[in-house]
């Protein structure tokens, strides 16, 4: 059996549409809170936050390994009382959060027996929907990078419309 890695990942699925951004949301088992996050979870052993993002995306969505994984500089400490308790010693209390952001080509997910239902939400709809300040500012991060992405592939296909939107001068 593998240890209990001492940090916390949060992984924020996405599916880019032609009407924008949707996040797919995660309500915990009522046994477990009932509210809604992202998927969240441990490193085992010595796993590095990367690869654990990737196997709780998998474990808990059915989400593939191989999918584009984008690291956030969003980052959280979380009291271990809300993760695994104390065990990493009684001076051990609180544990670093990591979070990403995961690419889905289609909207499959497999849910694991930690979550009750799923949903994919615009934006605003998910920042609502989220409990923890940790989710909302993530999510905030990833859909920000995400519209510059969006933006920065426009004005490359057509730098007479991006000017336009923009005000620049030509």
């Amino acid at each position: 059996m593998s240890t209990r890695a001492p940090f916390q990942v949060l992984v924020l699925p996405y599916h880019q549409e032609q009407s924008g951004v949707r996040y797919a949301v995660f309500r915990r088992k009522a046994r477990t809170g009932g509210y809604w996050q992202f998927i969240a979870g441990g490193g085992d052993g010595r796993e590095t936050p990367v690869r654990a993002a990737r196997r709780e995306a998998f474990e808990e969505a059915g989400i593939s390994p191989r999918s584009k994984l984008i690291r956030l500089d969003a980052s959280a400490m979380i009291p271990v009382e809300h993760v695994h308790g104390f065990h990493w010693g009684r001076d051990v209390l609180v544990i670093p959060e990591f979070c990403f952001g995961i690419e889905m080509v289609d909207t499959e997910i497999r849910l694991s027996n930690e979550h009750s239902e799923f949903r994919w939400l615009p934006y605003r709809s998910a920042l609502r929907q989220l409990r923890w300040d940790s989710n909302r500012t993530a999510l905030w991060e990833l859909d920000l990078r995400l519209r510059r992405e969006r933006d920065a592939a426009t004005a490359e296909r057509d730098p007479q419309r991006s000017r336009r939107r923009h005000n620049t001068p030509q």
